[in-house]
């Protein structure tokens, strides 16, 4: 999601607070280290100073008091010009004290009256024993700061007086305060012209990131187009180059995997197999539309749920079973109206000595391939069937003719008829079989001629007739006059028609009646051929095509059916493009009924 980050939350801003924060700080570590050093040595000089000019004035003190010590006029004029020449220090007091504490001069003025009292200064007391004093102390009125020095003034006899000085210490720190403001001020300046510096620096490095920030929302929305621009060729110019570089690659591969997205979506969605994949949990990730023509379910429907319980699996795999699975399962999703099968092959996902990561099922329809495998154990215990049965009878009656009957005029040639028959009947299965073998190959070909279907009738009917009338059954026709032709392989239909009318012969009573139709439906032509036989049970009705199936199987063997008639005139009719099937109300008769296209005029053969 593309969000816009403000200023305050910026990199750029970070920087600029990190380097204002820096030269902040180094300033203040600077100006707090240059005043602390400017103040001890401005103090430093001052105390120094002041030390000197004590020593000289108490020198040369000591010279006067001992010229002139009984001279005390002299001494105090003398003193008192040697305060002025010596001790010019704006804010400071000098009194010079004999060895009896009395105060012979001082340096201010306005400070006169004390002159000739007696000093109370215990600094005083402790210089006229010989002991320097120094220290700073405040003005008790004032509040500043003073230097305060009691020196003691000596000669080789001893101490004979002392210099009392006290000297104001604000000049000093008026002049450091000044500085610091100076100081302050030229913080203020610097931080400003460094923030600009520093916003100018710090958008030569953000830009590019900034660039690159926009350039992955781009690509995030696949758009791999545009490119960073490389401001420099420093460490953030190599990120941008790389970065561009990285683009290119990112962009050839995201078009390798829409390629390569695209082709296995392309084969999933054309493949004639169900293709489901899953997690390492076993729930469903992927789903093709065969899987879900296959399993009748939308893959939106089942995403997320567990594999075992789509497959209807549950009972009797767990999941970890199907991947060790490597044979087929059969699923049965067959209902009470139809039958349906799948077949499921599972194999694993799993990189090269790493996890399992989920498994492919593949789904194939196997319904009509389990129904023609059915149908092809049945066809042959019936092949076997119909071929044992007259098989076991023409052994047994071989071995009687062999044991004697031959020699007996009644069951010899009885025997012999019976063999004949059995031996008939199975060239006529044989016979049915080779035609149906033929029919299901893909080359198999009808030669079509146009021929005028009720004619066509009329001459197969005249046929059954002359049989017929050992039975006493009789023949209905309904055949419109007007010529109707259809395109077929005469001799084919010749063997439908026969088929059909000797079945309508075979299951009709004696003095029956057989009924034979022809009507115009469309562009179909509808024959119809109808017994007043024992009719066809309703739920065997739809099962009288199916080879070697029969209603009544003793019956069909004792009149010497194959079972493989109806099957063969199935196949060929639909080789005509035509439709077969059968109505009939059971104890009441039979009516087969069948479809050939029409034409309302002769054409030629083809």
């Amino acid at each position: 999601m593309d969000r816009k980050v403000g200023f305050f939350k910026s990199i750029q801003f970070k920087l600029i607070i990190i380097y204002v924060l820096i030269i902040f700080i180094a300033i203040q570590i600077i100006g707090v280290y240059f005043t602390r050093q400017l103040e001890s040595q401005l103090v430093s000089n001052y105390f120094e100073m002041l030390d000197d000019r004590a020593n000289l004035l108490s020198f040369n003190l000591a010279q006067e008091m001992t010229k002139n010590k009984d001279d005390r006029s002299a001494l105090t004029s003398n003193i008192n010009s040697l305060l002025r020449d010596t001790f010019t220090i704006d804010q400071s007091e000098v009194q010079v004290i004999d060895q009896n504490r009395v105060v012979i001069s001082t340096s201010n003025l306005s400070n006169r009256h004390i002159v000739g009292q007696q000093s109370t200064e215990v600094r005083v007391k402790r210089a006229l024993l010989g002991n320097k004093f120094e220290d700073v102390l405040r003005d008790p009125v004032t509040g500043h700061r003073m230097r305060v020095l009691a020196v003691p003034i000596k000669t080789d006899e001893g101490s004979i007086g002392a210099l009392y000085i006290e000297a104001s210490m604000e000049d000093i720190y008026s002049q450091i305060g000044q500085i610091n403001s100076i100081l302050l001020s030229g913080t203020f300046i610097a931080l400003i012209i460094s923030s600009v510096l520093v916003i100018l620096v710090a958008r030569t490095i953000t830009s590019p990131i900034m660039d690159m920030r926009k350039q992955t929302m781009r690509m995030g929305r696949g758009d791999f187009t545009k490119q960073v621009k490389v401001y420099s060729a420093d460490e953030i110019g190599q990120l941008a180059s790389s970065f561009n570089d990285l683009t290119m690659k990112l962009q050839d591969a995201t078009l390798t995997r829409d390629r390569e997205q695209k082709r296995l979506k392309s084969v999933l969605t054309h493949m004639t197999d169900g293709v489901i994949a899953t997690d390492q949990n076993g729930r469903i990730i992927l789903m093709n539309k065969r899987a879900e023509e296959l399993l009748t379910v939308s893959s939106h429907a089942v995403m997320g749920q567990l594999l075992p319980d789509v497959l209807r699996l549950s009972d009797t795999f767990a999941l970890y079973d199907l991947y060790e699975h490597s044979d087929s399962v059969l699923l049965d999703f067959s209902t009470s109206e139809e039958e349906y099968l799948l077949e499921a092959n599972f194999s694993v996902i799993q990189e090269k000595d790493g996890p399992i990561n989920g498994l492919i099922t593949v789904l194939h329809d196997v319904t009509e391939q389990e129904k023609i495998e059915h149908e092809r154990r049945e066809f042959v215990a019936n092949v076997s069937h119909e071929l044992r049965t007259p098989l076991t009878t023409m052994k047994s009656y071989l071995e009687a003719l062999e044991d004697g009957a031959m020699s007996d005029k009644e069951l010899g040639p009885r025997f012999l008829s019976v063999t004949q028959n059995e031996t008939e009947r199975m060239i006529r299965l044989v016979n049915d079989l080779l035609q149906l073998s033929k029919i299901d190959t893909k080359d198999y070909k009808l030669k079509f001629q146009s021929v005028d279907v009720g004619l066509f009738l009329h001459d197969i009917i005249d046929r059954f007739e002359m049989i017929a009338e050992e039975k006493e059954i009789t023949f209905t026709r309904k055949i419109p006059a007007k010529p109707t032709y259809a395109k077929m392989a005469a001799d084919k239909m010749t063997q439908v028609i026969d088929n059909v009318i000797s079945n309508a012969m075979k299951y009709s009573p004696e003095g029956g009646n057989i009924t034979i139709a022809m009507l115009h439906q469309g562009h179909q032509l509808q024959i119809s051929i109808s017994d007043q036989g024992m009719g066809i049970p309703r739920e065997s009705q739809a099962k009288i095509f199916d080879r070697f199936y029969r209603v009544d199987k003793a019956r069909a063997r004792s009149v010497g059916g194959t079972g493989l008639g109806l099957a063969i005139a199935k196949e060929l009719i639909h080789a005509h493009k035509g439709e077969i099937w059968a109505e009939s109300e059971y104890g009441k008769g039979t009516t087969i009924f069948f479809t050939l296209p029409y034409y309302a005029m002769k054409e030629g053969g083809r």
